[in-house]
């Protein structure tokens, strides 16, 4: 019955308008709740609006380089460490929003239209992801869950997360479709959207050893072959490349990891420097600590929490989903392990996971679909209590 009423794609834009329609409405109604729950104690006081929590947290760097562009002169707080800056923000997003808010009003209305429009451009993407994977009526509910999922605020807020998800579900489309052309383009599309292109970098080094190997029962083209090398290497080389211009551009050569630092000195106090994997370990470590708990019980639950993961990626659920899309999330997740200090922004920084939402949607029990829809909302509401109508602390940051 779904699969012959959007058969054409006309249908398929109007139905799930429809859902992302009805998913913002929520949403905005959770921020005039949140509005008018913020209190004196919040980032965002006791007369905040629905303006203001749109436009709160890391929006206000994007406004900043919209207005005024970078500094060419990296901040430095009392120890002589670099400080926040701008730096570590990409530029495509604000730059857009910059352009678009010319025509709509000043640069809030059209960083919020970016993320509004991209989140359903993504939505329609997501659905014609997994379509072919997993049916028409789970790809409908997945794109539900996406909608109103935990992260959905970040649809109605100045965050470059919905645009960059545009490029991704693009790109891996195209990589499922073995059009291996428009990735070219796409790739720096992401890099100067948000970090995590050198994910995909990797992602294309597993899905080249995987061709590779299946190539007696699949056939791996000499072109596929170059494509998939010479994208890999353009994937790297515009995932350094924001170190580089940061360099030229400030005349620090290190300048954009120790703009990153410094947002995880703010946590810790101090960082002699970037490590991989460093983080994850010493966060496991701190937030236990904080909790009361031993270090080593952070560990463990480290290791737990892995292993975890690493199940769920082998589960029939995730294998149905296809494997550019396993490929995807394990060298997302690799990416964070490697680069990622786990704190209040973690949630939002799985957002790039979307497609696993097929993994949920795959046809089951309406009980278990509806509930999972209810645990979205009920995340979502969740997260903007904490993060905007409370936002209080330094684990209520988003």
């Amino acid at each position: 019955m779904v699969d012959r009423r959007l058969r054409s794609p006309a249908a398929v834009a109007a139905v799930i308008a429809g859902v992302y329609l009805l998913a913002r409405l929520v949403t905005t109604g959770f921020f005039q709740l949140a509005a008018t729950l913020s209190g004196p104690t919040s980032r965002f006081g006791a007369d905040a609006g629905i303006a203001d929590l749109a436009m709160g947290w890391d929006s206000q760097w994007y406004w900043l380089i919209a207005a005024s562009g970078y500094p060419t002169e990296l901040p430095v707080d009392d120890a002589g460490n670099v400080a926040e800056n701008a730096w570590a923000f990409m530029p495509l997003y604000p730059f857009l929003a910059r352009a678009l808010g010319t025509l709509v009003g000043g640069y809030p209305a059209g960083a919020i239209l970016v993320s509004l429009v991209a989140g359903y451009v993504a939505s329609v993407l997501l659905f014609h992801l997994l379509r072919p994977r997993i049916g028409t009526a789970a790809a409908l509910w997945a794109v539900a869950f996406f909608a109103n999922g935990p992260l959905a605020a970040l649809f109605q807020m100045g965050y470059a997360e919905s645009l960059f998800l545009v490029w991704l579900l693009l790109a891996l489309r195209e990589l499922t479709k073995r059009r291996f052309g428009w990735l070219y383009l796409l790739i720096p599309l992401m890099g100067y959207t948000r970090p995590g292109v050198l994910a995909f970098a990797l992602l294309l080094g597993l899905y080249g050893i995987m061709r590779w190997f299946s190539r007696t029962r699949d056939r791996l083209p000499a072109r596929h072959v170059v494509h998939i090398i010479a994208l890999g290497a353009w994937a790297t080389v515009i995932g350094f490349s924001w170190q580089v211009i940061t360099a030229i551009a400030t005349g620090d050569p290190s300048g954009y990891l120790e703009t990153e630092l410094a947002w995880r000195r703010s946590w810790l106090g101090s960082e002699e420097g970037f490590v991989p994997l460093s983080g994850v370990i010493t966060a496991a470590a701190m937030w236990f600590g904080l909790w009361g708990m031993p270090e080593p019980v952070g560990y463990i639950a480290l290791g737990v929490l892995l292993a975890g993961v690493v199940a769920g990626l082998l589960s029939a659920r995730v294998r149905a989903l296809g494997p550019e899309i396993r490929l995807w999330s394990v060298s997302y997740l690799v990416y964070l392990l490697a680069v990622f200090f786990p704190q209040s922004s973690t949630f939002r920084l799985l957002l790039p996971l979307t497609p696993l939402a097929g993994a949920f949607a795959l046809p089951t029990a309406r009980w278990w679909r509806v509930g999972v829809l209810v645990l979205c909302v009920a995340g979502q509401w969740w997260w903007i209590h904490e993060m905007l109508a409370r936002g209080d602390t330094f684990y209520r940051i988003p």
